[in-house]
Formats: C-alpha cells, structure tokens, sequence
C-alpha cells in the first residue's frame, strides 16, 4: 500500500494550472503520481502531515492485505488514533473477528462505569481505501472519481464513486462523495446553488491521492480543519464512513442529545435517530442534527454539516478525531470557515434556511398542563393568573381535551366549554395551542371518523411492503401514520384544522409524537425480514433496532422508504403545519414541535421534551437550548418546573427564573402531578414568578428585535458565552450561564438551598440589571447575591438594550411606553437597535411594514435614528432613558438642545424621565 503522502492542493486555480477542464479525457492519476495541479509549497503541506499527530499515518510499513496484521505496525498506532473497525454493538470482538477485516487487534484495559474505551480492532496505516483516479476542473470547483480495488466488509461496497467539490463563496466549501453509477437517495432539502466559484476562498484543500483523502485547511493560520487521511473511506450501499482528525477538542452539537454543551472526546458515541424517550444522558433523542461546531486554538471557529437524513452515528475520540457512519444516502458535506462562532452558524443557516419570524405572542409566558381534566378547570387556572395580575400569553391543552384521544375532536362532556374559553381568552387578547399527535385513530367505525377514512380514501398513510396502512398503536388505540412526504397530504391536514378551527378558532399548534412514535415496536405486525428492518450495520440507537418504539423502516411513504425519510418526519409535518396555520389564520404561525431536523427553524420552534422535575434537568436545559441555536431553532425552550415527577416551591421558583429567559418560555406539567402554575404556590414564590414575568415582558422589545436579527441573517438569540468572547479559554466549556444576544448575561441559580451563586464575568465592565451597578471583571468568577427572589441579570458595556413597561399580556405591553437602558463602554460608547411591526402580520419586513431604529452613544450624545418607520411606531412612545457609567455628575441634559429635568446617583447612573418623543421620531439627548 501507498503512503500517505501524496498531495495536491485544490483551491481556485490559476490560469497556469494543468487540472483537466470538465468533460476532457480524465488524466490517470496512478499510484504515486502527484495530482496535475496544485498550489503551495509541498514542503508546506508535507509538513502539515508530518505532524505529531499524523506522522504514523505516513510511514512506509509492512504487511499486506488481507490476511493478520503485524504487530509491528499496529503498535505505531497511538491508542488515541485507533480508529474503530469493529464498530458494532453487542458483539464479542475477538482477534478471529477482527482479523478476517484485515484490522489491528490489541486489547485494552476496559473503562470503568461499562463505557466504550480503545478499540480493541482497529485500522492499520495501510487498510485498503479509495484511490483518487482523476480530477477535473469544473465551473465552480472540481470533479473526481475514486476507485477501490479491494472489497470492504460490508455488503454490497460501491466500487467507483464521483467526488464533486464546489468552492461555493469564500467561506463555505461544499464537498460530496456518491455513487459514480447509480443515483442514490438524498435529503429532498431545498440548499442553495452557487452560480459562480469563490474568488478567495480563506481555505485551502489537498488531496491524497492514493489511498484518497482530504485535507482542509485554514489559509491565515495554517490549522488543519479536515484531515481524512487517518482512516479508509468505506461506502457501502448500508454503511458509510469517513473520519477525520479535529485541531481542537472543543467541539459542539451534534443533537439531539441530553449532556453538557462541550461534547466529550473520551470515547464518545452520539447517535442520531428520532427516538421518542424522555430526555437521558447517551440516548438518541427526538431530532437529529447532524452539524458541529469546532473552536480552533486561538478563537477561529469552523463547523460541519453532513446533509444525510439516514440513522447515524457520529464517534468521537481524543486523538482528537471524529468519525461519521451512516447507513444510507451520500455523504454530502457542507464546511463553513466562519472565522468566528456567530459567522459559522449564519452561514450555515444560509444553507438550511433562515428560521421564521415569531409572532410576538410567542415570546410571552406560556401555561399548560396535561390533565386540567376539563375546560372549566383550565379556564379556573386562566381567570387565576389573571386575578394575581400574572403575564400570561398563551393557555394549551395536552392530549385530554381529545374525544378519545383522536386528532381533530374534542371531549363533548368535559371540554364542552372549550370553544367559550378560546372567545375568552380572544377577548383578553390571550392565545389558544393545543395538542396533535400524526397517529390517526383507527378504531371508529367506518365512516364515523372523517380524518382517517378520508387519508384512507385518498392514500395518505406511511404503508407496509404490502402495500397496506401501517397499523401501529399511540394513544387513541390503534392507528396509521399521515405520510406527510406526500403533498396531498398537506391539503388533508389543512381540511381537518380547517374543519376544527371552525368550532375552536385555536391560534398555534403543538405537534408531538412525531419522531413519529409508536407504543409498538414496528407495527402490529411487526416488521417484515430484509436488509431495511434489518440492516447489515445498525448505529448505536435506543432499543437496538432501528423500529424501536417507532415505525418499521421498511414502511413505504411517497418520497422514498422510511428508512431514508424516517428523520424529517418532524420537519415534513411541521411544514404541513406551518403552511396550514397560514392559510387559516393569515397571520404568522406558531409551531412547536417535538423532532426536528436541519431547516426546521424555517417552519416552528421546539421544547425539548418530557423532562423530570429535578435540579439536574433544570440545569440540562441550558446545553439543551444552546445547541439548538446552533441548530437554527432559536425558539427553543424546556418544560418549566418540569413535565413528570412533583416539583418543589424552590425548584419551581428557580426554573420559573430561568425560564423566564428561554426564548419559549412554557411551564408545563404531566398528569397526577401537583400543579405547578404560578398561582399554586405561596404569596412570596408566586410574586417572585410574577416580578421575573414582568422582567421578561419588559424586555420584549430587546428579545423581538434578536429574533428579527435571526430571520434576517441567522444571528443566535441565546447565545452561549464563547460566542462573544471566543478567545477567552474559560467560556469554552460554560453551559450554566447565557447571554442573550450579545449583550445581557443570565447567571441562574441551579442548585438547592443557597442563597448565593458564582458565576463567570468576562473581561470587562457589565452592570448590574436591576440597579445599574457596575463591576469591573478581569474575566473571573464571581460570587454574587441570589435570595429566592432573585435573578442575577448583568448588562455588557457598550450596549443599548430597549425595554418597555410590562404588562399582563405581549398585547397590553405592546402599547406602552419604552424605557431605554444604556450600558456605557469603558470609552464612554453605546450601540443598540429595535425592530418594531405589529407583531403578527407575514412578511413584514419583506413587505416593508416595520420599524427599525438605531441608538447610539458618543462623546455623551445619545442619538436615536429611524432608519425605517412604519404607522404602528407612531402610537408608541419612548418615555425614559437610564445611563449607567455615567462618570462625572451632570450639570444639565438637553433633549434636541432644550434642557431636561434628570437625576443622577452615586453608582453613576443617569436617568432622564418623561420624554413622550413618539418612536417614530429621531432625536438626540447630551449630557454635560
């Protein structure tokens, strides 16, 4: 076998390259040919190889293949880089086994706990691969075409594949790797299409040649990003692997997993097929998202997307190294250069889609619990938190509100009244989300249940290789599965919320159970035998079979088999969703939804599932919301108080405090549990549930105008640290902290019985919240006051964060005067901005029916500038601007030059009331 030495550079080629133009007889590469063209210094890139790292991957050694691998060269290999041959579970690896794949076997002292530690099988140096064959020039990149001479050990190994790399802009390279022959199945996902190659692009790629890998590499500090030379390319009709080395340790996403926001490298496994199971450390969970985040030494940042919707897992090693397995599709990859965290996840929005615009009301509090039992008992809760003047937005109903848990009906006895609560809360301008679940009951008599004989009559269900509905079990009993692959079937579902919001005029919708979920493993009558239901590889899922708890794979939806669209269920009914909604409302949707995929911020939010009324779960929400802002699903929450199990007073009082800071803030309960609303609690814990609601209605503004800002160009809304100070190493791994947007820090406490909690301020001066104090951080942890009562909110200098007085409901608030904080720089400047429509319409923005505003501070100037002013701004007012970091004492305020009335403190803060300048108005304020 060939060493690994062979490269050449790929980046936009120079007239002077000799790469083949598109369509010209391919030029045979051969083993141990240089590739035609390449760029850069070849001491350069062998240096990059020859690194501490990689330099046994590049030594000459013996032994052939197949046949048992010598000793001598598996011993070069660092336990670290012992790349896994024998990945499949529930086997005894022996040498026997391992061997007869032509694999290394050493064994290893087991971890402790029963976790996966080294490998025992691993690839030697030289483990047949592909070789690059050719490599043409193309339009906006390269093509290729790789040949392996020797077969894999997985069935059915595809002998030539095509390689297409496309430099779509300067930093975002598109790679992909698929059959040479035969089309295969691939994400129906709408990405753009570059028209033209990236001029200058800030990366650089390398190929070997034989045995082929890829090289990527950042061009200003030279960091190796992909380096995929360490393990064969495997590409098999059921099994797909590539891996790759990684130039830091600090890595992220990859979900839907329960675990801390910095994923560990100890041998760790993360497994991506939609599972419906309550949130728990090492499971496959509900969405899969097949995305990181990596942040290089020095504060770079890039990540990765493998656009493929099949079950996978994703192995993570300390070398550090990562290695991807899939069991379907192509291996179609999208790098985004960044250089920094926020850039990356913009860019890679810019491929997935950007995530809709909320409406306002979804940015309030939200109240729901299963089992109110009835519609009076949830209108007594309703007429509660009005009574104890609480904010509150939105009331739901869970699956009780259903006659006989079916879909589109609701129970005639005890939610008679539910039409006259939903006029009810209209009235008090309040909103109404129930529940829906993609099972459709079976068990009606014929012709008594209009949602299934009609998807029965017109063909809309997931169907068995008979050619029959797939008959499964969720909560109404039997059922058959919407296959919303199928477009007809969007028109089915808008007819059945269309036919139901005539007697409920409902406002939002909260689709569940649809990874999708299923009481059975596969059906009722299980799942047939063959290579779909019983793959030659299965990944790492829950249950060990990839029907567990969910449909059978071999089910047969419009677009393909269920085993390739088995993770867009979510995605696809949230589509149906959200297109629905508009039709019948003709306003912006809400859509929460419980699986997700790539793109699905475009269609509804997510909460993140039936969570445990425990402090460990408070604290995973954190991690939880945070990898989905990665994900492009910035409104994204947790179950407040927790779903199953009794919350606390304490508990609750401190998750309402957090959760007042999810961008969805729902508090919600299971049945047989005791209530958990604010209004069931103490005098002293519901004021301080109520005081930290006002605190996130006074806000509004801000949270709304982070949430245009992700629309528009994918900025994250919770935010993590790092994200703002990448080059600080102490944010790297913080996950009980959170800012939103850049500028407003949340330090909650997630711990019982304190009265105190440490939290990490970076470099810089940031203002207390409430008082305008200041503190000055050196980047340090800090302990600070936090009574029951209270939730620390910190203020990052140099920003304008504009608030409003609070009122019961987003509707109330939107109408009050604004009250704008100012957190002065160390310099002594501010910067801020607001997005004002009215807070419901579609495509407001598109259509230029907004608002937006931008404040600044300099040389202690406030300025407010209308950028763009629409009618609603005329009827808001802007009444108060507070100043904190205002040094020196002021002798007068002038207001566009008249003098102003003000008050100034001792903790340097300025503040100047009853401005009554309408928002529509620029103006500026001075301070001498």
């Amino acid at each position: 076998m060939k060493s690994y030495q062979k490269l050449t550079t790929a980046v936009p080629q120079p007239a002077s390259c000799q790469v083949e133009e598109e369509g010209s007889a391919p030029t045979p590469a051969g083993r141990g040919k240089l590739a035609p063209c390449w760029v850069g210094s070849g001491l350069l890139v062998a240096a990059v190889l020859l690194s501490a790292v990689t330099v046994w991957v590049l030594r000459q050694v013996s032994g052939g293949w197949p046949g048992p691998a010598l000793p001598s060269k598996c011993l070069l290999v660092p336990e670290s880089h012992r790349f896994d041959c024998y990945p499949e579970r529930h086997v005894v690896v022996t040498q026997e086994l391992c061997e007869s794949r032509g694999c290394c076997f050493i064994e290893s002292p087991p971890p402790a706990g029963g976790k996966r530690g080294v490998p025992w099988c691993f690839y030697p140096p030289d483990f047949p691969s592909y070789t690059l064959e050719s490599l043409n020039q193309t339009a906006l990149g390269m093509v290729g075409l790789l040949v392996r001479r020797e077969k894999a050990y997985y069935p059915r190994d595809i002998k030539m594949l095509r390689l297409d790399v496309e430099f779509e802009t300067d930093t975002r390279l598109h790679i992909k790797i698929t059959d040479a022959a035969n089309p295969r199945y691939e994400v129906p996902l709408e990405v753009p299409r570059a028209m033209k190659r990236a001029e200058n692009p800030i990366y650089s790629l390398d190929f070997s040649w034989d045995p082929f890998g890829l090289l990527l590499r950042r061009r200003a500090t030279g960091t190796v990003l992909l380096n995929t030379t360490v393990a064969p390319l495997i590409f098999a009709d059921q099994f797909l692997q590539i891996a790759t080395l990684l130039p830091s340790r600090f890595l992220y996403g990859l979900g839907e997993h329960r675990g801390s926001l910095l994923h560990s490298l100890d041998w760790n496994t993360l497994t991506l097929w939609a599972r419906d199971v309550s949130p728990t450390e090492s499971f496959n969970l509900y969405g899969a998202h097949p995305f990181y985040l990596l942040m290089e030494e020095g504060g770079d940042a890039h990540g990765v997307f493998l656009l493929n919707s099949n079950a996978m897992e994703v192995a993570l090693q300390p070398a550090p190294g990562l290695t991807w397995r899939t069991i379907g599709g192509v291996l179609d990859f999208y790098i985004f250069l960044g250089p920094d965290p926020n850039m990356v996840i913009q860019q890679y929005q810019q491929v997935i889609g950007f995530p809709a615009m909320p409406p306002l009301w979804a940015l309030g509090f939200h109240l729901c619990r299963w089992g109110y039992g009835s519609s009076n008992k949830t209108w007594q809760i309703v007429r509660a938190m009005r009574n104890y003047q609480i904010p509150q937005d939105a009331q739901w109903n869970d699956i009780d509100y259903m006659d006989g848990y079916r879909d589109f009906t609701f129970d005639p006895q005890n939610f008679a009244s539910l039409p006259s609560l939903v006029e009810d809360l209209h009235k008090h301008g309040q909103r109404y989300v129930m529940i829906l679940d993609p099972g459709i009951s079976r068990t009606s008599p014929n012709g008594s249940y209009w949602p299934f004989d009609e998807a029965l009559r017109r063909g809309l269900f997931l169907n068995t290789t008979k050619g029959q509905p797939l008959i499964g079990q969720v909560w109404p009993g039997l059922t058959a599965f919407a296959d919303f692959s199928n477009p007809d079937t969007h028109q089915w579902w808008l007819e059945n919320l269309q036919r139901f919001h005539a007697h409920v005029p409902f406002d939002g919708l909260w689709i569940d159970m649809n990874e999708p979920s299923n009481f059975m493993d596969g059906s009722e009558e299980g799942c047939p035998p063959g290579e779909l239901d019983s793959p030659p590889y299965t990944p790492a899922v829950l249950g060990d079979s990839l029907s567990a708890k969910t449909v059978c794979a071999s089910a047969k939806q419009k677009a393909s088999v269920h085993y390739n669209l088995h993770n867009l269920y979510g995605l696809m009914e949230a589509k149906a969703t959200a297109s629905a909604l508009i039709q019948i409302r003709g306003k912006r949707p809400l859509v929460i939804s419980r699986s997700t995929f790539p793109s699905q911020g475009r269609y509804s939010g997510h909460w993140l599932g039936d969570n445990r009324s425990q402090w460990k779960d408070m604290y995973y929400s954190i991690p939880g919301l945070l990898s989905f802002s990665l994900f492009g699903i910035p409104l994204v929450g947790a179950d407040i108080c927790g779903f199953s199990g009794s919350t606390s007073e304490e508990l609750c009082t401190r998750w309402m405090q957090l959760g007042a800071f999810y961008p969805f803030a729902r508090n919600h309960n299971s049945q047989n549990e005791k209530a958990q609303d604010p209004t069931a609690f103490s005098p002293a814990a519901r004021t301080a549930m109520k005081d930290v609601l006002l605190i996130r209605y006074s806000l509004l503004p801000f949270l709304y105008t982070l949430f245009h800002r992700a629309h528009l160009q994918g900025d994250t809304v919770a935010r993590p640290l790092f994200f703002e100070f990448p080059r600080d190493v102490a944010t790297l791994g913080l996950d009980r902290q959170f800012l939103w947007g850049r500028s407003l820090l949340v330090t909650p406490v997630l711990e019982p019985e304190v009265d105190s909690v440490t939290g990490y301020l970076p470099r810089g001066v940031w203002y207390d919240f409430y008082t305008g104090s200041s503190v000055n951080s050196s980047g340090e942890m800090l302990k600070m006051s936090a009574p029951l009562d209270r939730l620390n909110l910190h203020v990052r200098e140099g920003a304008i964060l504009p608030t409003q007085k609070p009122g019961t409901t987003s509707k109330v608030t939107q109408g009050n005067p604004l009250h704008l904080i100012v957190a002065l720089s160390s310099s002594g400047t501010a910067w801020g901005d607001l997005f004002w429509d009215d807070g419901e319409s579609l495509d407001t923005f598109e259509r230029g029916s907004y608002s937006y505003l931008v404040f600044n501070v300099t040389q202690n100037i406030f300025t407010s500038t209308v950028l763009h002013a629409s009618t609603e701004a005329t009827e808001v007012t802007i009444d108060t601007l507070s100043i904190f970091g205002v040094r020196e004492p002021p002798s007068k305020v002038l207001l566009n030059g008249q003098e102003k009335p003000f008050s100034y403190l001792d903790n340097q803060v300025l503040t100047v009331s009853d401005l009554g300048l309408s928002l529509s108005q620029g103006f500026s304020l001075q301070w001498l």
